[in-house]
């Protein structure tokens, strides 16, 4: 989501005279998006803040702008503890930028604006053309969360949820195709409650799936996928249209972050293991090859050797395709901060964190075997940042695919054969 808020925050100053540089050594504005997610993300800030001030120390300096979750958890903190700062701006802000660039040169005093006014935001936003589309482009549908899960800060720095106007997703979509995007995937804290705030016409609200049906039908977009969504709200319909629509990737983000009831219980996730195994169940026997991903947080307060071993066997009778894992650090403002007492500790959390990424790691690399020989399409995306006569992109289930630069280019959706695999990437030719 960060990548597409940035993206649109590219198009809100572009009619500001201002552009994007690689070159941080001769800027008049410097845009830090922030990420609440990892841990010392606020120290990543004034750490960035650190270099900045040395490149211009004996130069003119630049305005410096903080946006994004870290911008709206730490506001008026960043504002007294770093005076380099001239504001800080919450997601729901962004659409004020303009005006707070033009009042910064006027030597207007520092901002906070964190307000959550995230339907004057879309307002101004669905006005622009997405410029920086991409071959694969996001695309956001849905803001904010109403789970209250007791490890996250989204619900405090994006608000409750919010769904984007149905038609307003379908224009932007087809703007981005135009553009030449060929892939986009559907962002949102909970992709799968989508449409639960909307309806059309005085009529029932849209739903997920609904909205998956139309952007199929879009000219000149091939692909579509989507994250996250919360296994909670996972209906059988967007199963379906998963498995059914031509253009909807064969591949399902389910984020579990706990094997254990008891430990998601602590987690306010609204399910137990046995309801995820019964998810995930009826995800397999609906669409049996489908790929699948997922989320798990090793070391949460009060999590138990007994915890972490559901967690494990969870993880291998799924054989997840790949996993997005974290260590536990408390985030500020959530209720796990004040779990103090049942803190496990980073010992033992990194431990369980190494066995967790070598059992998995042997699962992904034989679930990636099991491609090659077979053929597939490939969409490419990028080049190789180690090889620049490789290029590389993915296949319609996700997995990340190399393939020699001598008869494509980006942009390009063949046809390959998998010719052989790593524990993290296929290699395929050209057929």
């Amino acid at each position: 989501m960060n990548e597409y808020d940035s993206n649109r925050i590219s198009d809100l100053i572009k009619k500001f005279g201002y552009k994007k540089t690689n070159d941080v050594n001769n800027i008049d504005c410097y845009i830090l998006n922030t990420c609440h997610i990892r841990e010392k993300a606020t120290e990543k800030v004034y750490h960035d803040i650190g270099r900045l001030k040395k490149k211009y120390k004996n130069k003119k300096k630049p305005i410096v702008l903080i946006t994004g979750c870290v911008a709206q958890a730490e506001n008026k903190e960043m504002i007294r503890r770093e005076n380099y700062i001239d504001a800080v701006i919450g997601p729901q802000s962004y659409q004020n930028i303009p005006e707070i660039l033009k009042k910064i040169q006027k030597k207007v005093k520092k901002f906070d604006f964190t307000d959550f006014d995230v339907i004057e935001k879309f307002d101004q936003i669905n006005k622009l053309e997405n410029f920086e589309s991409k071959i694969s482009s996001y695309l956001t549908i849905q803001e904010g969360c109403d789970k209250f899960c007791n490890f996250c800060v989204v619900p405090f720095t994006r608000g409750p949820e919010y769904s984007r106007p149905f038609k307003e997703v379908v224009t932007e979509a087809k703007i981005l195709a135009s553009n030449g995007a060929k892939e986009i995937t559907l962002l949102g804290q909970n992709v799968n409650s989508y449409g639960r705030d909307l309806k059309i016409d005085n009529k029932s609200r849209p739903y997920f799936s609904q909205l998956l049906h139309k952007l199929n039908e879009i000219d000149g977009l091939e692909r579509i996928r989507f994250t996250s969504p919360h296994p909670k709200d996972f209906k059988e319909e967007t199963i379906n249209a998963v498995n059914t629509l031509n253009k909807v990737c064969n591949q399902i983000h389910i984020p579990l972050q706990s094997g254990s009831s008891e430990i998601l219980a602590k987690m306010h996730r609204g399910y137990n293991k046995q309801k995820f195994i019964q998810k995930v169940d009826m995800i397999k026997k609906i669409i049996p090859d489908v790929s699948l991903t997922t989320d798990i947080i090793v070391g949460f307060p009060g999590e138990s050797d007994s915890d972490f071993k559901d967690t494990m066997d969870i993880v291998k009778y799924v054989e997840f395709d790949s996993i997005y894992m974290f260590q536990f650090s408390p985030r500020p403002g959530t209720r796990a901060q004040d779990m103090e007492s049942s803190f496990i500790s980073k010992d033992i959390i990194k431990e369980r964190f190494k066995h967790l990424k070598d059992v998995q790691t042997d699962i992904s690399e034989k679930k990636l075997k099991r491609f090659v020989g077979t053929k597939q399409t490939l969409l490419i995306d990028k080049q190789s940042k180690k090889n620049d006569k490789v290029l590389t992109g993915k296949i319609d289930s996700g997995q990340i695919t190399h393939i020699d630069n001598k008869y494509v280019s980006i942009g390009d959706m063949v046809q390959v054969k998998v010719t052989d695999s790593t524990p993290f990437y296929l290699k395929a030719e050209l057929i």
